[in-house]
């Protein structure tokens, strides 16, 4: 059976739309899931869905928010998923950048913990963050990472790096909008459209006070999750990592995301 799209609503108590609520129903109690009041997403429906998510994974194998809301990871756990394919394709800058990141999966900071070692400098210098402190925080290195490998694309390709020269994840964000041609994804329009999500694309996350995370896209999974390339993280996602990690846990409805920047035009 082919997978059913999901329909851009997330399904939750009082939710007033009996045909889709019927059609949840239908999928639950094929799975041995129920009873319901016919139509009405209620109070009995919501402890269904609870116990669907606790008793399943996502179609990329990730534990389920219990949460008894039909969002887009379990509506694929219930109806399957669909790969995702980008409705447009990146450049050869974006995609040679990823290249560039994802060859450094493995590199670790030196001593662990420290923001520093051998590659790790290279990024920082590249991004013109000092390599003097003894404060590992003042050497978050996520953003000046993911400027390395695109100041890399760029001299092997031989054109000028188009990404503001900075190590802060939201000063990235902000300053990229005055960039020509650098075109900006909100997380909520991802969430909608997943095929806007292209291998290259910079990610951002904002987790308030100032502070941020990023990394490249590699792709969307069947199921919603992202699959990315990531510097200063480990393999739990933290933003205070050890390394570089190729990681499959960012999420489109993720509450931290703000959004993706898409260099593609950008020169």
């Amino acid at each position: 059976m082919s997978a059913v799209p999901f329909p851009n609503v997330v399904a939750k108590n009082g939710l007033a739309n009996a045909a889709l609520v019927s059609q949840i129903q239908q999928a639950l109690a094929d799975c041995g899931y129920g009873p319901f009041t016919a139509g009405m997403f209620d109070d009995r429906m919501v402890s269904s869905v609870m116990l669907f998510q606790s008793q399943h994974a996502d179609a990329d194998g990730h534990a389920l928010v219990v949460d008894g809301e039909v969002g887009r990871h379990t509506w694929a756990a219930l109806f399957g998923a669909a790969p995702v394919t980008p409705s447009s394709a990146p450049s050869s800058f974006m995609l040679q950048a990823l290249g560039i990141a994802g060859s450094q999966v493995g590199q670790m900071e030196q001593p662990l913990g420290s923001n520093r070692g051998p590659m790790v400098d290279e990024y920082l210098k590249a991004a013109g963050v000092p390599l003097g402190g003894s404060n590992p925080d003042s050497r978050a290195w996520c953003m000046a990472f993911v400027y390395w490998a695109f100041q890399t694309a760029s001299l092997a390709l031989g054109r000028p790096n188009p990404l503001p020269k900075t190590a802060g994840v939201l000063d990235h964000w902000q300053r990229s909008f005055t960039l020509p041609g650098a075109r900006h994804i909100q997380a909520g329009d991802a969430f909608a459209d997943p095929s806007l999500i292209k291998p290259g694309l910079i990610f951002i996350l904002d987790f308030g006070s100032g502070l941020g995370h990023t990394g490249v896209v590699e792709r969307v999974m069947p199921g919603g999750h992202l699959a990315t390339v990531e510097g200063n993280t480990n393999n739990d996602g933290s933003r205070t990592g050890v390394g570089v990690f190729r990681l499959d846990r960012r999420k489109l409805n993720d509450a931290s995301l703000r959004g993706f920047i898409d260099y593609t035009a950008a020169s």
